[in-house]
């Protein structure tokens, strides 16, 4: 859904008041759901391969945005744990034991511990997940897609983004003497050949190559950050330095870099898949935003943010919720508003493909509300003749968004390590 703003501005900050600040009442709007997609589950599409990976970012981008998920949600993704804590990406059967053709891997499960931590109170399933993350950790310090399988970028960014999370050092994480971060460094290339990107993992012939999406990953993962981050400190323009081995800071600005050289003719990535033309890849640009974000701040990113705020609602509206998450995530890491993303209201657009979220959480209702406020003060003067009616009216929302506020004030999170 591309949603954009319409009608009046005064109507529409009386509004977001309810909307933001009263639990939700109305009928669940989620999707019809097939035979094989739960009601529970974010997205219509085939759970088979990704189920546990898009609840996951579904519920960690509601969480970002002070949102507070459906406890079913919630529920279904810790139901599909399995016994030894690890996550398969759908398990059609939760009461049917995980056996060895159960397909769980590193990936679903360092997302989950993510999207668990964060909405609380299920430090149990996180403690167990992490139990299992740290039981299969590689000899170099690394962790590969699937349990025992070679190590990989992306999936040790991952965990180290579900450690850092679960404010874990990962550092203190090690297996025969190595850490998460010796594995991650061994990924990352010389400047003077390969711009300082981040490979995926070797290919078949022992060679490194060049990965956007490592790339984006690795650079997070360097800075000891998980899939949601605040914008970084400002700093200098990222520029790739020294041929040696980088250390973290070191290996963050030379991906920084590589990203940015990457993005600056089109302000975007871009992928080409069985040979065909090169075209925009909306994910590991929304991946790469955020990354720049975290290491300097929101300006390091204001290209492809633009770029995204232009493009990416209908990119959205076409993938589903992982696609709503990860551009929740780049508003999150820049400071942008997610419910006005380039005239898309990202929150609405992701709430629509779940269960109905329970409510907002009353500080960042509140917060909204003033920037809907702050935003539309001289549109509201000019569109309503009759401004003490306007006004009055959410003058009672507010009153009535306080009320709901106390009510919802005692939600506390249980977070263990």
């Amino acid at each position: 859904m591309n949603v954009r703003r319409r009608g009046s501005a005064a109507v529409l900050a009386a509004a977001a008041v309810i909307g933001a600040a009263a639990p939700a009442v109305a009928a669940d709007p989620s999707p019809s759901a097939s035979a094989s997609t739960p009601a529970a589950l974010f997205g219509k599409g085939d759970p088979q391969f990704d189920g546990v990976w898009r609840q996951s970012l579904a519920l960690l981008a509601q969480e970002a945005v002070g949102v507070i998920p459906s406890p079913k949600a919630v529920d279904w993704l810790t139901g599909q744990q399995c016994a030894n804590g690890a996550f398969a990406p759908f398990r059609a059967d939760p009461a049917k034991a995980c056996d060895a053709k159960t397909m769980v891997d590193t990936n679903q499960t360092a997302a989950a511990v993510q999207a668990l931590w964060a909405v609380g109170g299920r430090g149990d399933v996180v403690e167990d997940a992490l139990t299992w993350l740290k039981s299969v950790q590689n000899k170099d310090g690394g962790w590969g897609y699937s349990a025992g399988g070679p190590s990989d970028a992306n999936s040790t960014s991952l965990v180290i983004g579900a450690l850092a999370a679960t404010d874990t050092d990962p550092a203190k994480v090690t297996k025969g003497g190595k850490s998460p971060y010796d594995a991650l460094l061994t990924f990352a290339l010389p400047c003077a050949k390969d711009g300082g990107a981040f490979a995926f993992q070797p290919d078949k012939d022992g060679k490194l190559l060049p990965n956007a999406d490592a790339t984006a990953a690795g650079v997070l993962a360097s800075l000891g950050k998980g899939l949601v981050t605040e914008p970084g400190a400002k700093a200098a323009a990222p520029s790739c330095a020294g041929d040696g081995k980088p250390d973290r800071e070191r290996a963050a600005a030379n991906g920084a870099a590589y990203l940015t050289s990457a993005m600056a003719e089109g302000g975007h990535l871009t992928s080409a898949l069985g040979g065909s033309p090169d075209q925009p890849d909306y994910g590991n640009t929304a991946d790469a935003v955020v990354a720049l974000a975290a290491r300097g701040g929101a300006e390091q990113a204001a290209e492809p943010l633009a770029w995204l705020k232009k493009n990416g609602g209908d990119w959205a509206e076409q993938k589903g919720p992982a696609a709503y998450a990860q551009l929740v995530f780049a508003a999150h890491a820049t400071g942008s508003d997610p419910r006005d993303f380039g005239g898309t209201d990202l929150v609405e657009g992701l709430n629509a493909t779940g269960p109905a979220p329970q409510g907002m959480k009353v500080g960042d209702s509140a917060a909204a509300s003033d920037r809907a406020a702050d935003e539309n003060e001289n549109e509201n003067s000019k569109d309503d003749d009759s401004g003490f009616g306007v006004w009055w009216f959410v003058g009672v929302c507010l009153v009535f968004g306080i009320g709901i506020g106390f009510l919802l004030s005692g939600r506390n999170k249980k977070r263990q390590p």
